[in-house]
């Protein structure tokens, strides 16, 4: 298996820029991993393909407003901070964009709008390539709320005008500096007509780093590092899952964090139990070859070439399977990424 069994060639124009309005207009794909077959659809209409007693399972993370601005306090010099994983109360593993950014240079965040307070902040360790180690003057969540931006995709260059656009309509438990753009297609009329027609619905939470939709840069995928991503299973939602495994129903994951926690909290306890309630850091690393405990389908978007996305998407459909689906999706007009179409896997 070598990373570039993962490429496919994406012309700029598939990637779309901007959301669909109302969020169910999104297209939709629907897979068969068995027979290959596709139907496609538009995304309100998902509920012809689920069943009374299936069991979605979606993400609840939201998005914090991660990108900041700041200036070098000794050269005024600018620098940009997107914050990617909260180590302590006031010490963030960031992306650092700026020159001279070692050990001990000091920060001044720019003041929020309208002028007020800012904290200042000190670089104490140089992690690999851009990664730095950042302290701040005192936490940051009451400024985040006054002066943060959302951080958008880089292949995103269109301005977003709303940025509740980049949130789930479930989104309530911050800590991403990334979207499960799987969910960005439900709104809240369509959660209701899937619970009217017998489809439960159970929370999971993944705060997502931006390694998640990082290419692979290594040519053996096995030697990609994947950094750990922070997830709660919950005992209420084990519950759910066990008794929809136990019922005959079908877990679906609505995005690929949602995969990735239930599969990291999959256990093989008892005949009548597949998992466990689980809170922690999961690494796990999903590709071609690994067997899935507990996902039967799975709500997606067309995902990167060479990530470890495709990568999961094709452990559960196979790697041809996926790859045909992509060439079919753009012959057929698709909008590819965050703010794109969907598919759902059967």
């Amino acid at each position: 298996m070598n990373t570039s069994d993962f490429d496919y060639h994406l012309p700029a124009e598939f990637i779309a820029q901007t959301p669909l309005e109302p969020r169910d207009s999104s297209r939709l794909m629907v897979l068969d991993r068995q027979t290959g077959q596709i139907t496609h659809t538009i995304f309100r209409e998902i509920g012809q393909y689920l069943h009374t007693g299936d069991l979605l399972v979606i993400n609840e993370t939201r998005v914090i407003p991660a990108r900041l601005y700041a200036t070098k306090l000794d050269s005024g010099g600018k620098v940009e901070l997107l914050l990617i994983k909260q180590v302590d109360e006031l010490t963030w593993e960031t992306l650092a964009g700026g020159k001279g950014l070692r050990a001990g240079r000091r920060l001044r965040l720019e003041a929020p709008p309208g002028g007020g307070h800012a904290p200042h902040a000190e670089v104490i360790d140089v992690l690999e390539g851009a990664r730095r180690l950042v302290r701040f003057s005192e936490p940051l969540q009451a400024y985040l709320v006054r002066a943060g931006h959302v951080p958008l995709p880089p292949y995103i260059h269109a301005p977003l005008t709303d940025p509740e656009r980049y949130q789930t309509v479930y989104a309530t438990q911050p800590g991403s500096a990334a979207a499960p753009t799987a969910g960005l297609h439900f709104t809240p009329q369509l959660i209701r007509n899937l619970k009217d027609q017998g489809i439960g619905f159970a929370t999971v939470t993944l705060h997502v780093g931006l390694d998640t939709f990082a290419p692979v840069t290594e040519d053996d995928p096995l030697e990609h590092k994947i950094h750990t991503e922070w997830c709660q299973v919950s005992p209420e939602t084990a519950q759910a899952i066990n008794q929809t495994k136990q019922a005959g129903g079908r877990v679906v994951a609505v995005g690929t964090t949602s995969v990735r926690s239930l599969e990291s909290a999959a256990v093989q306890l008892l005949p009548s139990q597949v998992v466990a309630p689980f809170t922690g850091n999961t690494a796990l690393y999903i590709y071609p070859g690994y067997q899935f405990r507990l996902v039967d389908a799975m709500v997606t978007n067309f995902h990167l070439p060479r990530s470890t996305l495709i990568m999961l998407v094709s452990a559960f459909a196979g790697r041809e399977r996926i790859l045909a689906a992509y060439e079919t999706a753009k012959q057929e007009g698709y909008r590819f990424y965050s703010f794109g179409d969907a598919m759902l896997i059967l």
